[in-house]
């Protein structure tokens, strides 16, 4: 979690959502209740989620796509409007470059945020999503970009 503050962005919290093994419904009713636990706690005024990419395998690619309803449904009954990015456009919303590595993600997540330590992998991920929403998706403000790529700081 993120606040704008006029041009500079503020960490506010971070944190990842762990589910022990079991049966799916159980799972993603621990996921709902957990983010319907943080809207409740930090009162934020939207939500910014990545979205589904097709994967190698098949089954994670659903599994993740139903976490992320489950995500999705804790924003929209709190009244949150959700904004939802490809990874692409918040790779290049915070590195410069869709092509970006995690680790580049990290290091970038820590600088923006002035963060003292390393946010895990996970974390680095939703914090970078919320940074691309802050930044107006790519930083372009509401110029609409699907299908584009920045370069050089012009859209081509």
């Amino acid at each position: 979690m993120i606040e704008k503050d006029g041009g500079k962005l503020v960490y506010v919290s971070s944190g990842c959502v762990k589910t022990a093994e079991g049966e799916l419904p159980s799972r993603l009713k621990l996921i709902l209740d957990n983010l319907h636990e943080v809207i409740k706690q930090y009162h934020p005024d939207l939500v910014a989620i990545e979205q589904v990419f097709v994967n190698i395998n098949p089954k994670s690619t659903l599994l993740l796509g139903q976490a992320r309803g489950a995500a999705i449904c804790a924003a929209v009954l709190n009244n949150l409007q959700v904004s939802e990015y490809t990874a692409l456009q918040i790779k290049q919303a915070v590195v410069g470059n869709g092509h970006a590595k995690k680790e580049q993600v990290q290091e970038m997540v820590m600088r923006i945020l002035n963060l003292t330590s390393s946010p895990s992998s996970d974390a680095a991920d939703a914090l970078a999503c919320a940074i691309c929403h802050a930044h107006g998706g790519l930083g372009l403000g509401k110029i609409s970009t699907a299908g584009y790529r920045m370069k050089r700081g012009r859209l081509v």
